[in-house]
């Protein structure tokens, strides 16, 4: 477990070579750039805010033009396909892509361009489908439906409300207007929404008839065009043929770009760590003929980054320490064992200034408590095949991914341990499975005991467990003191702890209350009792006088050390945690065996055989295949809050700022092949 010592980098080049430069230390991915330099006369920043925003449209667009493609050409992909990773690349092919990028760009606008007018086809689709809907109750209507009348005639086209007959029609129009009776009055079509109709009348009488018709709601029809609703009917139909045609002519323009996906992809990366770059240049002091880069290097990788960028540019490298009162940001170096759980250290917080990386404290008990939680062999054995072969299969996938593969592989493999310890092969599932299609008893002994026939055995020595995890993290705290010669503070701080917290369980341990718990008598000799009583007085009076010492008062000087010594309450509630220990191992147990006894008792009622044996393999698969997972959820959660909350309360509080390299590490789709 270790912090990556950073030095602090100074390159000095000049501004013919910043191009190249740049473009090196982001694919290397080892330089954490600094940009807070002061401006003065001779060194300014320059404004790369409308580069930058350009550069970040072109890689939005390629983004779009990709979500167009997986719309309407989809690529086929497996299921476990997001696990590839990144395609590698190398430098070379880097910038044979870069010099057709015009031509993608090209592609993308093209790509655009089609869903715009695949849009619109649809969308004239839709309007030819709404009027055509709209036009069948005219079809019976032999005149233009802007038709007006004739020279001594006035037509009238429109709807009423809702349903209306003929005959009530004409009594409105007859009770509005009873002098009225130079018309005639057709229905055309009717529904329960609107009934469509047709007038006509001399045109002396037009204005009457019309506000008679109005009174009742009556309205002109939307679509007043000089044809008959059947040969407008015919246009709309051919519209619409012709709209669906143009779009089966786009979707296959589209499915014929789709093999450039792979090239729009490094377009979309490529624009993407090019705006960065300019986000970068834009924080960089440089004159007219240099530049400087000021940053973070990780300590190995600083000379020969130096030597490197020296030999093939004009520039000066300067390495140096990073001052004592600053604080360098924090990059994590641990091994393949430990390094699986660095994602649960930096969740909570990176280390800060002066303190340990935990994590390889941490991984060993984060494997030990999540195997226990979880403990079954069975389980724990697919955890190792599966993500063993995931590993094998996709050695590209991302970091983040491989080290949570990695991070379950070792679960898995504590899992399997515990649940060899424990007597658990998918719950009791060999001699329920012996029992019922072979009618014999298997039993196969625990190496240890088996939870559910002894639960107050394992939750003794869940406390145990969790008594020796929280003294690691203050062993860790007591280690940190030591190295920074703070002698006082470790006596103080740690000492009179361990003597307090030892003293009182030595004590506990004689007594009737452990007794009903353990089920059996613990008995000390007299003198290590006197030894126990001795060390809990020690421990609290050195705490009470001691916790704060610096205070010159001495009456609050007590009072605050009775405070700190209240706290060895939470030392209770925090050992009184891993109770769930108990709980997540039990209920992995009872839900298996629930889930085994009904297989058995449904392959018992149909009295064995193929059928049988086939509904007991179907609800042996997907009853422990949701117990797995449930299980598996909780085990994770509750594993990670005893890290938080009770190991790391005892020593940790982080707060390190995590080493972010200018880098290409940002892209989605590719990466560098490249040694550091």
């Amino acid at each position: 477990m270790a912090v990556l010592q950073m030095q602090k980098i100074h390159i000095c080049a000049l501004k013919s070579n910043r191009k190249q430069i740049l473009e090196e230390l982001q694919r290397k991915g080892i330089v954490q750039v600094e940009t807070d330099g002061q401006e003065d006369e001779i060194f300014q920043k320059m404004d790369t805010g409308n580069t930058r925003s350009a550069y970040e449209k072109r890689a939005q667009s390629a983004e779009a033009a990709l979500k167009v493609l997986e719309r309407f050409a989809p690529e086929k992909a497996g299921l476990l396909s997001s696990l590839e990773g990144k395609k590698v690349i190398s430098a070379e092919e880097y910038y044979s892509q870069v010099k057709v990028q015009d031509r993608i760009v090209k592609t993308v606008n093209r790509i655009l361009s089609l869903e715009k007018d695949l849009a619109e086809a649809r969308a004239a689709q839709i309007r030819a489908e709404v009027t055509l809907e709209s036009l069948v109750p005219w079809m019976s209507l032999d005149v233009p439906m802007n038709y007006k009348g004739s020279r001594t005639t006035a037509a009238l086209i429109g709807t009423l409300p809702n349903q209306w007959t003929l005959d009530q029609v004409q009594k409105v129009i007859a009770q509005a207007q009873p002098e009225l009776d130079a018309y005639t009055v057709e229905v055309l079509g009717a529904d329960k929404d609107q009934t469509c109709i047709f007038a006509v009348c001399a045109k002396a009488d037009v204005e009457r008839l019309e506000d008679a018709l109005r009174i009742n709601g009556f309205a002109r029809p939307s679509t007043l065009v000089a044809q008959t609703p059947a040969s407008y009917a015919e246009e709309m139909e051919k519209a619409r043929a012709d709209h669906k045609k143009e779009e089966e002519v786009i979707l296959e323009q589209l499915k014929a770009l789709a093999d450039q996906r792979a090239q729009i992809r490094f377009v979309a990366d490529y624009y993407t760590m090019r705006a960065e770059k300019y986000g970068v240049l834009g924080g960089l002091l440089q004159s007219k003929h240099v530049f400087f880069v000021n940053g973070y290097i990780p300590a190995k990788h600083a000379e020969k980054c130096k030597t490197q960028l020296e030999e093939k540019y004009s520039c000066q490298v300067q390495i140096e320490e990073v001052p004592e009162d600053e604080a360098a940001p924090v990059l994590l170096k641990n091994n393949g064992f430990t390094a699986p759980v660095e994602g649960v250290v930096e969740s909570y917080g990176l280390p800060g200034k002066g303190e340990v990386d935990p994590t390889g404290v941490m991984a060993f008990f984060y494997y030990f408590l999540f195997g226990l939680m979880l403990g079954d062999a069975g389980y724990g054995l697919i955890m190792v095949i599966g993500c063993a072969w995931a590993l094998k299969k996709f050695p590209g996938m991302g970091d983040g991914m491989k080290k949570m593969l990695q991070m379950f592989f070792y679960c898995g493999i504590s899992t399997a341990f515990w649940g060899v310890m424990f007597n658990s092969y998918f719950g009791d599932i060999i001699p329920i499975v012996a029992d019922t299609f072979f009618g014999k008893t298997v039993t196969i002994p625990a190496l240890w005991f088996v939870p559910l026939d002894d639960p107050m055995k394992l939750l003794l020595f869940s406390f145990l467990f969790g008594i020796i995890h929280l003294f690691a993290g203050l062993a860790i705290k007591g280690y940190m003191l030591l190295r920074d010669k703070q002698y006082m503070d470790f006596f103080c701080s740690v000492v009179l702890w361990y003597a307090l917290l030892i003293g009182l369980i030595l004590i506990l341990l004689p007594t009737d209350i452990f007794a009903s718990m353990a089920g059996t008598t613990i008995y000390f000799p007299a003198w290590l009792k006197a030894v126990s009583k001795w060390m809990a007085i020690g421990g609290a009076v050195g705490i009470v006088l001691m916790s704060a010492r610096d205070n010159k008062n001495f009456a609050l000087r007590i009072a605050l050390g009775a405070y700190d010594l209240y706290g060895a309450s939470s030392w209770l509630s925090d050992v009184l945690s891993y109770s769930r220990l108990l709980a997540l191992g039990l209920a992995t147990g009872v839900i298996a065996s629930v889930i085994n006894t009904m297989d058995a008792m449904l392959a018992g009622a149909l009295g064995g055989g193929i059928l049988a044996a086939i509904v007991f393999a179907i609800i042996f698969v997907v009853g422990h295949t949701l117990n797995l997972a449930i299980n598996l959820l909780g085990a994770y959660v509750h594993t990670n809050r005893l890290q938080f909350v009770e190991f790391f309360g005892k020593f940790y509080e982080g707060g390190g700022k995590a080493f972010a390299p200018f880098s290409a590490s940002k892209t989605k789709y590719i990466k560098f092949k490249e040694e550091n």
